[in-house]
């Protein structure tokens, strides 16, 4: 096993319920709640080795590029995909950068709402999840609730505290024909919420 992914297992005691859905080494798009700046290193440490090692976690440039540090650990350890937030243009849409990540056969770990909720509720989702799922449509979509992990760094803290954390992986879906997509964000969502209560 990843000697990083069992430091986290080991430090948060992180147990992943696999509840919709067997960990099957095939290319998925994991969409997660948003409670954290930890939450994509705690999702990725829990898949299987022959899921993690194919599976591309996606981050906001604007945070993980402050600091040698940070950049050093974005890009070299855990090699994620860094979106703008902010200053979207047409040369850095996260969304034509992801569908080529995904080209390439990798999983992605996305965070729908686009920044995070403290309270457990859900926010609205950005319409990224949308197009991906209309220009990959035969890729399932995970929903992944991922539960204390804002206790394990909560915001404006830099230093982690060993916290019991779950992730909790729920029933795939597909974008259906004909779905708009508001119709789709909103049963994303609602897959989502199901998820937690599992």
């Amino acid at each position: 096993m990843n000697p990083i992914a069992s430091t986290l297992q080991l430090f948060t005691g992180v147990q992943a319920r696999w509840m919709g859905c067997a960990p099957e080494p095939t290319q998925r798009i994991y969409f997660a709640n948003h409670t954290s700046h930890f939450d994509f290193l705690v999702l990725w440490s829990v898949l299987p080795d022959k899921l993690r090692c194919n599976t591309t976690a996606v981050a906001a440039k604007d945070y993980w590029m402050k600091g040698p540090f940070r950049k050093w650990l974005a890009l070299k350890v855990f090699k994620v995909a860094l979106i703008e937030r902010e200053n979207v243009t047409r040369k850095n849409n996260p969304v034509v950068q992801l569908k080529a990540v995904l080209d390439r056969g990798s999983s992605l770990i996305i965070f729908p709402e686009g920044t995070r909720s403290f309270d457990r509720q859900l926010h609205e989702f950005k319409s990224g999840i949308y197009h991906l799922a209309r220009s990959r449509s035969d890729v399932d979509l995970v929903p992944t609730f991922l539960d204390n992990c804002n206790r394990v760094l909560p915001k404006g803290e830099f230093i982690p505290l060993p916290m019991l954390c779950s992730v909790t992986f729920g029933t795939p879906i597909r974008l259906q024909p004909k779905e708009t997509k508001e119709e789709f964000l909103n049963r994303a969502r609602l897959a989502l919420e199901e998820c937690a209560k599992l």
